[in-house]
């Protein structure tokens, strides 16, 4: 194979008399895309500000043919705003079917900027996937059959925050992934609309040797990028590259850009470094003795044979592994591999569920009014429009509209469900203020970040012969404190009336659309029965029975044990009510609010 370093063309000038690689990455990407927008797909933009983002699509647009559109979609666009669906008013005056553009077939030709990306409903991912796939988008509903040519840029504003993720459909259907750093100079950016103008002419006739082709996917194994695609756009990227800089084949210099800008953000681990061949080889054996070996001239040295030797030259895997890793700032690695766990779930607040009685407004669908779901009027007449010509020859009354039964939609909502944490406090005995405490504090900093989880923190005491529901499920943080400086102690410890409530307080959680979640501290020596009576046998039967009554509802649970040593009766209530158990006898705060984060965590991926 010929060097790979021989075909170095330092200083190409393109016909704006300026080298690409004098460009920053965020220039250069929205110069790539604008040049070869259906074969990049588009780019991530990871945590931008709002003139950032802005700015950037500014850029693509001037350097995209003039006309060029660009449209926002919102995550929570209806499907009539994304796709198109029927024009209600020119339905109704005309008498005919009158189908409007959606959001997408507005912007063929142009830019699709999706703000909050990873929170698009599976609607909207759904729909972006198969445009940036196809460059087409298919409509067939509400008795309309539409085909729109959509070859759109994908702007993703990654706004992530805390366990949030895009999801991996949609990063695998862009070439890019960049932070934005300082403004994009408008100047530049003026300065290169000609040179995009006659690299997208002579785009096409680009050609890119199998020495690079086989170098670029070797390089995406080697650091772990499992997606058949992104070798797919660092090949385009390298071509619309060699363009750019007006070659029409590509140097190494086009795949070290593409490696770099396509290959790094998509990185999950270091290249494994070949072991020595030293240790591979095995020694050759001694050759055979025979007679005349004296007369046999002696092999040449090896040393002589390494001085004549030609020095060796970088391969282009090594070149473009060289880029990759060039490319990766300390600590980048770490950030991707956890990106790359993580990025299989979309970051929650609260899990989402359908509903049609409370929570976000989200469209319609066909059903009767009845039962608490509520009519979407705008939807109905939508759905009856179509066809008030066909209805209409068989009506007295012109100006009516007659709607049938299949014609009614009722609203859809989606809610988060959240979850809420049923603290089960055994406070009772002289050890009660302790426990008392921990709780105390660990409550506190759940409430503290139960706002933006949509979660809440329920409290239930139990001592003496009963048990008491302190704190009802609540956000209210200034209200828990207050509850919980009053808390008292002391007295008897009736389990199996609290598990009983903690049941109670489960079920109706449930009913609320919340997941519950009961957490028990106690060292659960119970000595209260069901009826009041004291006794430690009765009352410990009383508590495996309602132990084991709780366990039949399937609720994610957890059982601390607070005793020294660890209770042998608190092990066999939490099994009986199929409960994690963990013996924490000197728990702080912290520590228990961990652990309840862990078991809800847990609960919620049931």
């Amino acid at each position: 194979m010929p060097s790979v370093m021989s075909s170095r063309e330092e200083g190409v000038i393109n016909p704006s008399g300026e080298t690409m690689r004098s460009l920053d990455d965020a220039t250069l990407v929205a110069a790539l895309l604008a040049l070869d927008p259906r074969g990049l797909g588009g780019v991530v933009l990871d945590h931008p500000m709002h003139e950032q983002a802005r700015a950037f699509s500014d850029a693509v647009q001037r350097l995209l043919p003039a006309g060029a559109p660009v449209r926002r979609v919102p995550i929570g666009v209806s499907a009539d705003r994304l796709i198109g669906g029927v024009d209600l008013a020119a339905t109704l005056s005309t008498g005919r079917l009158v189908a409007e553009r959606g959001v997408l077939a507005a912007a063929d030709g142009g830019i699709v900027v999706l703000p909050m990306c990873e929170r698009a409903t599976v609607s909207v991912r759904t729909t972006l996937c198969e445009v940036l796939d196809s460059g087409a988008l298919r409509v067939a509903r509400d008795g309309i059959g539409a085909h729109h040519h959509v070859r759109v840029v994908a702007v993703l504003l990654d706004e992530s925050v805390d366990d949030e993720a895009i999801h991996p459909a949609l990063i695998d259907r862009v070439a890019f992934r960049i932070a934005l750093g300082d403004a994009i100079d408008a100047d530049e950016v003026a300065a290169l609309i000609e040179t995009v103008l006659a690299a997208r002419e002579s785009l096409a006739d680009v050609v890119i040797d199998d020495v690079w082709l086989s170098a670029l996917c070797q390089t995406a194994d080697a650091f772990g990028v499992a997606s058949m695609r992104a070798p797919l756009f660092a090949l385009r990227c390298a071509r619309a590259h060699a363009a750019l800089e007006g070659r029409a084949t590509v140097s190494h210099v086009d795949a070290e850009v593409a490696a770099r800008l396509v290959l790094t953000p998509r990185a999950t681990r270091l290249p494994v470094e070949p072991p020595p061949e030293s240790a591979n080889e095995e020694p050759p054996p001694p050759p055979p003795e025979s007679p005349d070996s004296d007369d046999t001239p002696p092999p040449p040295e090896p040393e002589e044979e390494e001085q004549n030797a030609e020095p060796p030259t970088p391969s282009a895997i090594e070149l473009l592994r060289e880029a990759v890793a060039s490319a990766l700032p300390p600590g980048m690695l770490e950030a991707l591999m956890a990106r790359a766990n993580a990025g299989s779930v979309q970051g929650r607040v609260g899990a989402e569920e359908q509903s049609v009685l409370r929570g976000r407004p989200r469209g319609a669908r066909s059903g009767l009014p009845r039962g608490g779901a509520r009519l979407h009027l705008l939807e109905t007449l939508r759905a009856a429009a179509p066809w008030q010509r066909v209805r209409g020859r068989g009506l007295g009354e012109k100006t009516h509209i007659a709607i049938r039964r299949e014609d009614f939609r009722i609203r859809r909502f989606v809610e988060k469900t959240g979850t809420t944490v049923i603290f089960l406090v055994d406070a009772s005995g002289s050890s009660a203020l302790q426990r008392l405490s921990e709780a105390k504090g660990a409550i506190e900093l759940l409430l503290a970040e139960s706002y933006a989880r949509r979660d809440r923190v329920c409290l239930v005491a139990f001592r003496g012969v009963g048990t008491e529901v302190l704190l009802p499920p609540t956000r209210a943080l200034a209200r828990a404190k207050k509850v919980l400086a009053a808390l008292p102690g002391g007295g008897g410890t009736p389990v199996a009336t609290a598990i009983d409530i903690a049941t109670q307080q489960a079920l109706a959680t449930r009913r609320d659309g919340s997941v519950p979640l009961v957490v028990v501290l106690s060292d659960g020596r119970a000595n209260i029965a069901r009826d009041g009576t004291p006794g430690r046998p009765g009352a410990e039967r009383d508590a495996l029975a309602a132990a084991s009554a709780f366990a039949q509802f399937g609720f994610s649970s957890l059982f601390v044990d607070t005793s020294p040593r660890g209770e042998a009766v608190a092990r066999r209530i939490a099994d009986a009510m199929r409960a994690r158990y963990v013996l924490l006898p000197y728990a702080d705060a912290n520590a228990l609010g961990g652990l309840v984060r862990t078991a809800r965590q847990l609960a919620e991926a049931r």
